[in-house]
């Protein structure tokens, strides 16, 4: 076949095609989006995180909020350095959840309005990263697990409390003056109060579990938690944030304070339900992705299992050509199949069926008008639409019935 004839019809799909294909798995995606939006809107009254005195889920600290509320204790929530050293004073107790978050110029300037305050300050596990900072002259050991000890010191919130579940951080420290050192883990409390400079004291507790809603009717931790955060009319509950702009600009890179806090950056503030979602779409994403390329490699001719009419063939052809607009394959398929049958009536090779150097003068030779446009009819251009595609195969028929009557 020359160059006249067309080229080869693109299998790729249009993007009509594509759209057809995938609208379905885009509206189950959109749907899912926006139903897992309407949930998270709904329930983010009552999620809001670890710890979080807003939270309902077993590890956050409602019940506490509640109980201190029921004894007149207001608390406040706040999520920057600058919220929670404004608050402090001597009818404040400051509770800071996880001071390793902390950069080192955070400690430093929290530590700064710790000492003049004259309240309270309850520090949650704090580690190495933090300790040095928070309790100078303090040290934080080897953690131990978390289960139900005895105060075996002579605090009076402890002895009240009695037995609580606590353990985690443990502490060392030289000073003995002016501080408890309650539930002992191998000799080292969990529990470290000290005296501050302006008659308030620090508060170091080794593990949050005695603070969750799910532990507070155990043991005597509602006891504790209480004595704890509702020493004074007012309780600042102080979570740091990732977001707070007093942490930039300090160089804490590499050291332990960098490492925890990129432990528990922005990807432990994600739920781990939604993480879980996340992974099962992916995973029916690639299903989905398997499935639609099913059919691996080019296509191959199969002899068919059942014996299928000419007719029935052709009309199934000609729908997948429609289908895929393939004017160019059809009308290329219809003047081969004529050029094929006109070659044996007009005394040429079935070699040179396909030829025009051949084929062409042989048929004009058997045809009584010589004006037509062989070379447009029998190797043309595609037709450029389907009622040309129409008019092309009538003109074939026309053609082939004339030679065979010549």
């Amino acid at each position: 076949m020359t160059g006249a004839m067309a080229g080869a019809t693109s299998v790729s799909p249009t993007s009509r095609q594509i759209w057809a294909r995938s609208r379905g798995v885009l509206l189950v995606l959109g749907i899912l989006i926006v139903a897992g939006f309407v949930i998270a809107v709904v329930r983010s009254g009552d999620e809001h995180g670890r710890l979080d005195p807003r939270s309902a889920d077993p590890t956050g600290s409602r019940a506490v909020a509640e109980l201190l509320k029921a004894r007149g204790v207001s608390t406040r929530v706040v999520t920057t350095l600058d919220e929670a050293t404004a608050a402090a004073g001597p009818d404040t107790t400051l509770l800071v959840v996880t001071p390793d978050l902390l950069t080192g110029r955070q400690q430093d300037a929290l530590r700064t309005a710790m000492d003049p305050s004259g309240g309270r300050t309850v520090l949650v596990a704090p580690g190495p990263p933090s300790v040095g900072t928070l309790a100078p002259g303090v040290t934080a050991d080897r953690p131990a697990p978390v289960s139900a000890r005895d105060p075996q010191c002579a605090f009076p919130a402890a002895r009240r409390a009695g037995s609580v579940d606590i353990g985690g951080e443990r502490y060392a420290t030289d000073e003995t003056a002016g501080t408890d050192a309650c539930y002992l883990s191998d000799g080292l409390p969990s529990l470290l109060r000290i005296n501050d400079p302006a008659d308030g004291d620090t508060v170091l507790l080794g593990s949050p579990d005695l603070l969750y809603n799910e532990r507070l009717a155990k043991e005597g931790n509602a006891s504790l938690a209480l004595q704890l955060l509702g020493s004074r009319p007012h309780l600042v509950w102080y979570l740091p944030s990732p977001s707070d702009g007093s942490a930039a600009g300090d160089d804490a890179t590499g050291d332990d304070r960098g490492e925890a806090a990129g432990e528990s950056g922005i990807g432990g503030l994600i739920p781990s339900g939604w993480l879980w979602g996340t992974l099962q779409l992916a995973f029916a994403a690639l299903l989905a992705a398997v499935w639609r390329a099913r059919r691996l490699g080019p296509l191959v001719t199969e002899r068919l299992p059942v014996a299928v009419r000419a007719s029935e063939s052709t009309e199934g052809r000609a729908r997948l050509y429609r289908k895929a607009n393939a004017r160019d394959r059809a009308a290329s398929a219809l003047r081969q199949a004529t050029r094929t049958r006109l070659a044996p009536l007009l005394g040429v090779s079935a070699a040179d069926a396909h030829s025009p150097d051949a084929l062409l003068p042989a048929v004009s030779a058997h045809l009584h008008d010589g004006d037509r446009d062989l070379r447009a009819l029998l190797f043309g251009p595609a037709p450029a639409d389907d009622a040309a595609l129409i008019r092309l195969a009538d003109q074939l028929d026309a053609l082939e019935r004339e030679v065979r009557t010549s």
